[in-house]
């Protein structure tokens, strides 16, 4: 796996902790990857949960997998977490962390190609 693997938007179809009605209770839940200025950045949205996310690609063991750390909110009140996903025969699974609060693993599948924004590399 690489960077450019995880570009693009990814639909949020299963987390462990809340129910679909939650996920996509503002917009359809949605996690997004980017390079910008060769970093892997992203953010995401499910329920009243929103953070935009520092990537990193890790290898654990003989897998790959994207690890972050995210900042944003969590209702109205400022929220930060980490989170992690591997591909899993096309769909994205991992799981994602509220520090001090709930934690859930969560699918989802690609929603748009990959691609770069034009401009960044």
């Amino acid at each position: 796996m690489t960077s450019v693997d995880l570009v693009g938007r990814w639909k949020i179809t299963k987390m462990d902790v809340w129910d679909q009605a939650y996920v996509d209770l503002v917009v359809p839940g949605i996690i997004v990857f980017e390079i910008e200025d060769r970093h892997l950045l992203g953010e995401f949205q499910f329920g009243t949960v929103k953070g935009w996310m520092d990537c990193r690609i890790r290898v654990v063991g003989a897998d790959e997998q994207v690890e972050w750390s995210w900042e944003g909110h969590n209702d109205r009140d400022p929220g930060c977490g980490r989170g992690w996903a591997t591909l899993v025969e096309g769909r994205l699974v991992g799981h994602l962390f509220i520090h001090a609060g709930d934690d859930s693993a969560f699918e989802a599948e690609r929603m748009s190609p990959q691609r770069i924004r034009p401009g960044r590399r």
